[in-house]
């Protein structure tokens, strides 16, 4: 009978490996037809009909294998039995007479042995009335099968004729080339059945027999268009409600042996073959072939191997060609059948166990053969994964699945799993281990020695069961309930540890060099998480809470015990595995209410934070108090948390410390992102136009020169809020509010920035910080000469800087749009000179003093110096088709330049200093210096800068120039600079240069 794990419980969850269920064909139909393929295999060995040993055709070579045994002196007549022996398996013993026959081939389980039994279809067959019994003699191999697989004498019979008629005139045939179910369909009739009902359901077990190896696991694939397959689909599926007519001169039945032959005879490439193939398709052969392994178990003791093994074996070979089953396979299958018949005969007899672990050497010898089948490399990953899942959920929870006085079991089953998880790793393409999932849908991450795994788990698994039946909710710990239990489990944990050491981790050694102490550390974290939950809901320290936290104290100490005891031949003495262990380290009631308070200020910080983000406007808090009201709420609830935390009565370890300090340090650090959140100076910088000729004689300047003379004022087209060229009178700063609460944020900054030293003092003058007892904490922790704010500080004057920068860029670029890139320049340089701009900017400068505070007023009034001479350079080399220049308004652009230097050199009493203004200088007046040139020495420079830039020889006549690209770092060096000054060039030279090498196209 065909065990079939897949379908049934009461394999313990072995997940049947090769391929899904045959679709209406149940274990006693496949159990039936490997008889039947094993029989006509064997026909012409003696004992099963024929009068001399059978000569066996097949390319297999005989081997001296566990599994594989060299043929025996005799069919039944095995004394010892060699594979029996490889394998580690006891010899049965039992009396010649216990196997014996009469002529009825009668024995106690026989089913002829009762007056009513069944044949292979499930139909009862009433035996002849009962004989005087003839001398009785030995079995031979058949009939020891056809009692093993429970086949019938009737069943028998039939296939007897079958063949017989078969084969007449062919007995030299071969049984790879006979088609059996469509033999037994044509040579068997109605009459040989006992009624319709049985012969029909026969006739349907061969269709299905043939629908399974040709058409649904057939060895080489069936297309969907071919004829034979769809007339033999048709054929099977009319003959589920009416009987196959198979007489002599049917249409249907011919139909059918066209249909069967031309399908079994096909081959893979094809060629021509001297082999049907109606059997050997995955998994419909595989299904086949653990039938008849299967029958090598005892039916009497279904946990012993027959001693005729060795003989039944060697038969069983003989259906290799006609299943495609290999030696690899073989040995593949054979393993499987073991492990298989341990588990389903209740894990009683580990020498089957011990045998599965001794074919897998086989196994593992097949696994290396480079001429492996894919076939073969897909069963060896599917059969070894399920019986390594086995083993992992025996292993996962051994507390549970192996008696403390049956540790043998855990011996057989540490070497199998080892064996088949090296073969799955080192032969199975695309196979890891980390990818593996445990049975309760768990992953592990430990990737070494598979044991300590299985100690973590059982552990764990042991420790919930000891909770469940305590009725301890991991989850749910209540305070008042939770002391007495908490005492009761840490007495229950230290007797679980010792009955691990003293039951089960002198078995695992073997495997693993301190098991004693990783189990030791798995309790010590099952319990440890139990406390923690426990003094987590803890809100004073208690006598009940000191004496869970004794008794845990004690606990750990045997424990911990207990892991330096089993580690004194490891390695590094157990160092690694001690430090798995996290000490239970349980702080007073009164810290860890310290602790509490702190996250809930720090919370009220947060909250506050919060709340400034959602309502800050940027106003001043008072005329003596320039910044943010957000900020004085800050400070203020930094220094009450500060002092109040202080007042608590009672020393206070440098953790603590260190825990507030870096809450209000994160806090200040947030509030400065929030103060310099205010964009970038991009925004503010225009997009240079496009680079052109100039061109003095374009409309847009004949319409200039026409309206230059008129005397009336005119709109600015270039921006509003400023004096035109010219205009004389005072004019207004034109900072906006927008810039102005840019300045109320640097004021902020400093004002933060200036109440750190405040805080550190109150942190490192207290007297009641003493040291921590231990450094677990302290991983910042402050030391003498050292802030406790150097991040924070470090943010805030980076947050100064870019404000800064954005206020400058904002006031120049759009504030004073009008006044500078708006109006200097535009049309004529001498009619729109600076001057006008200049008077702006010193009023714009008075504002910034009179409104940020004197100790950043140096860094902003630098910022906006930066932002002036950038615009100014945006004038001359970028300034649009408005604006162009002449090498003979080079003094009055150098004279313009100079009064706006002045501005910064003089502003304040010596807020910049006259070198600093001189270095952001150098670049402008190089550029500047540029306009001075010639169009000649221009054109050369460029050249020879190009070139040098580019790594190529100086250009010849008419040779084209690639345009440097804009970097934006313009200075007197960079080639796209000097482009832009011929760009802006107002004479016939420049134009044409441009014109000859660049193709540039002239203004409109």
């Amino acid at each position: 009978m065909t065990h079939d794990t897949a379908e049934t419980s009461t394999t313990d969850h072995l997940a049947w490996p090769f391929g899904s269920p045959i679709d209406g064909l149940d274990p006693d139909d496949l159990s039936m037809a490997a008889y039947e393929i094993f029989f006509t295999s064997c026909r012409s060995s003696p004992g099963f009909g024929g009068r001399t040993t059978l000569s066996f055709h097949s390319s297999s070579t005989d081997f001296d294998k566990p599994g594989s045994p060299v043929k025996g002196s005799g069919v039944g007549m095995a004394v010892t039995s060699r594979v029996k022996r490889a394998l580690g398996l006891k010899m049965m013993r039992r009396s010649l007479t216990s196997r014996r026959t009469n002529s009825w081939g009668s024995y106690p389980d026989s089913p002829r042995a009762s007056p009513r039994a069944h044949d292979g279809s499930g139909s009862p067959v009433f035996s002849h009335s009962l004989t005087q019994p003839r001398q009785r003699r030995p079995l031979t191999s058949a009939e020891i099968m056809r009692q093993q697989m429970r086949v019938t004498e009737h069943s028998d019979n039939r296939l007897r004729k079958t063949l017989m008629r078969t084969l007449v005139g062919q007995m030299g045939r071969r049984a790879e080339t006979i088609i059996l179910p469509l033999e037994l369909l044509r040579h068997l009739k109605p009459a040989e059945f006992n009624n319709p009902v049985e012969y029909h359901v026969w006739q349907k077990r061969q269709l299905k027999l043939l629908e399974a190896g040709l058409l649904l696991y057939p060895s080489s694939p069936v297309e969907k268009t071919n004829e034979f397959a769809i007339r033999l689909r048709e054929t099977i599926h009319s003959c589920e409600s009416k009987p196959l007519d198979t007489g002599k001169n049917s249409d249907q039945m011919k139909t059918l042996c066209n249909d069967v032959v031309a399908l079994a005879w096909r081959s893979p490439d094809g060629s021509a073959t001297d082999v049907c193939h109606w059997a050997d398709g995955y998994p419909f052969n595989i299904r086949l072939y653990t039938a008849l392994l299967h029958s090598i178990f005892d039916l009497k003791d279904n946990t012993c191997v027959l001693d005729e093994v060795d003989e039944l074996l060697e038969l069983m070979k003989k259906t290799w060609s006609t299943l495609g089953i290999d030696r690899s396979i073989h040995n593949l299958c054979f393993t499987w059948v073991l492990f298989e018949q341990y588990i389903e005969t209740g894990k009683v007899e580990t020498d089957l166990l011990g045998a599965s672990l001794a074919m897998l050497a086989e196994v593992a010898n097949d696994a290396k053969r480079v001429d492996r089948q894919p076939i073969y490399v897909k069963m060896l990953g599917q059969a070894l994964n399920s019986m390594k899942k086995w083993c992992d959920k025996r292993m996962l929870d051994y507390h549970a699945n192996i008696d403390m006085e049956d540790t043998g079991l855990m011996e057989s089953i540490l070497p199998l799993v080892s064996s088949a998880t090296r073969i799955l790793e080192e032969d199975v393409p695309g196979y890891t281990a980390t990818s593996q999932e445990n049975d309760d849908g768990t992953s592990s991450e430990f990737s070494g020695n598979r044991v300590d795994m299985y100690i973590r788990s059982s552990l764990r698994h042991a420790f919930t069961k000891m909770l469940d039946d305590g009725n301890v909710n991991v989850d749910v710990v209540e305070v008042e309930e939770a002391g007495e239990t908490l005492l009761q489990i840490a007495q229950a944990t230290e007797e679980l540890a010792i009955l691990e050491k003293e039951n089960y981790s002198h078995v695992l050694k073997k495997w693993h060099p301190i098991p004693a102490g990783v189990a030791a550390v798995t309790l010590h974290t099952c319990y440890g998480t139990l406390l923690k939950q426990y003094l987590s809901d803890s809100c004073s320290l208690t006598h009940e809470t000191l004496k869970v936290l004794q008794r845990a104290g004690k606990l750990e100490k045997a424990l911990v015990q207990m892991v330096v005891e089993d580690s004194v031949e490891s390695e590094d003495g157990g160092k690694t595995i001690v430090r798995e262990m996290e000490p239970y380290e349980v702080e007073s009631i009164i810290l860890k209410s310290v602790k509490h308070w702190v996250q809930e200020r720090l919370k009220v910080g947060n909250e506050l934070l919060q709340k400034s983000k959602e309502t800050e406007t940027w106003n001043p808090k008072s005329k003596n108090e320039p910044y943010a009201q957000s900020a004085a709420d800050l400070v203020k609830h930094t220094k009450i948390a500060l002092d109040e935390f202080f007042e608590i009565p009672i020393p206070v370890p440098e953790d603590l410390v260190n825990d507030i300090a870096e809450g209000l340090e994160n806090l200040l650090q947030e509030y400065t992102k929030f103060v310099s959140s205010c964009g970038s100076k991009q925004s503010y910088i225009p997009t240079l136009p496009p680079l052109t000729r100039c061109n003095r004689d374009s409309k847009f300047f004949k319409l200039w020169k026409k309206a230059a003379p008129c005397t009336a004022p005119t709109d600015n087209p270039f921006g509003t809020g400023s004096t035109l060229p010219g205009e004389e009178g005072n004019p207004r700063p034109s900072t906006s509010r927008g810039t102005q609460r840019l300045y109320i944020r640097l004021n902020t900054l400093h004002y933060l920035l200036s109440q750190l030293h405040i805080f550190d003092k109150i942190l490192t003058l207290s007297p009641k910080i003493v040291p921590s007892p231990n450094n677990r904490f302290t991983n910042r922790s402050h030391q003498l000469g050292n802030s406790y704010f150097d991040e924070t500080r470090t943010a805030i004057q980076s947050a100064t800087q870019h404000v800064s920068e954005v206020a400058a860029y904002r006031l120049i670029f759009l504030d004073s749009n009008s006044a500078f890139y708006g109006s200097v320049y535009v049309h004529d340089v001498e009619n729109a000179r600076i001057k006008p701009a200049v008077k702006i900017l010193k009023q714009n400068l008075t504002l910034l003093g009179a409104i940020v505070t004197e100790r950043i007023q140096p860094l902003a009034i630098k910022e906006v110096m930066k932002a002036s001479f950038d615009v100014f350079l945006m004038i001359l080399l970028a300034g649009g088709g408005s604006r162009a220049f002449n090498r003979q308004e080079h003094p009055m652009i150098e004279e313009d330049f100079d009064s706006l230097k002045k501005v910064f050199s003089t502003v304040g009493e010596g807020l910049l200093a006259e070198d600093v203004v001189d270095k952001e200088a150098e670049t402008v007046e190089g550029v500047v210096a540029l306009m001075g040139q010639s169009t000649e020495q221009l054109v050369e420079d460029f050249s020879i800068v190009s070139t040098e830039t580019n790594g190529a020889s100086p250009a010849g006549a008419g040779q084209k120039l690639p345009i440097p690209p804009t970097t934006g770092r313009w200075s007197r060096a960079d080639p796209n600079t000097i482009l832009r000054v011929l760009c802006h060039r107002n004479d016939q030279a420049a134009n044409n240069y441009l014109k000859r090498t660049f193709q540039l196209s002239k203004r409109r």
